[in-house]
């Protein structure tokens, strides 16, 4: 369950949960984020790493911050996470509420979208036995926001999990998250 300390992070604000009217507003945007199912894949690729440059299945990826990250994995998972429209459609709703509401379930949604991924990874490192190193996600450093169209070609996402991009190569549901993750050992 979201922390009222996770969501006052990602609000960043001074603001303490002893603030009524705040803590109400986080309560009522967690129970309604727990609402949404959210939709999660994932694949994992052999990789080869060759200076700036990150191959997997046959797709180079060019980021000297990548393939630092992937140093001396083998493999790498390609996973995908969305809150779906319904996020999307929870803040058009809080929108009309209010500067405060869409703060706040701004921040809400933010928190539940991280615990989903941070789920995911842990299901992953239960079901593979494997060690795994720290996200990386198309638009951070030096991997170009534009990789998001070759990162979607590997686990079809749009297809899989109703994930788009917009011309701006932001995707669509908001709330929705793609990352590279390094394997470090396999047992």
């Amino acid at each position: 369950m979201i922390s009222k300390k996770e969501v006052l992070k990602y609000l960043r604000t001074s603001s303490t949960v002893e603030d009524e009217s705040l803590s109400r507003l986080i309560e009522k945007y967690t129970r309604l984020a727990y609402e949404i199912k959210p939709k999660t894949i994932f694949e994992i690729f052999p990789i080869e790493i060759t200076g700036d440059s990150v191959k997997i299945a046959e797709i180079e990826f060019k980021s000297s911050r990548l393939a630092q990250n992937l140093n001396g994995c083998k493999k790498t998972v390609v996973f995908a996470a969305t809150l779906g429209t319904e996020a999307d459609t929870l803040l058009r709703k809080a929108q009309a509420e209010g500067t405060a509401d869409v703060m706040v379930c701004q921040g809400v949604l933010a928190a539940r979208i991280e615990e989903v991924c941070d789920s995911l990874e842990e299901e992953i490192k239960a079901s593979h036995g494997v060690k795994l190193r720290s996200r990386y996600s198309p638009g951070y450093y030096d991997l170009k926001l534009e990789s998001q169209k070759d990162f979607f070609k590997l686990i079809d996402i749009t297809k899989r999990i109703g994930v788009t991009l917009s011309e701006n190569m932001l995707m669509i549901p908001s709330k929705s998250v793609t990352a590279f993750i390094g394997i470090e050992n396999e047992n």
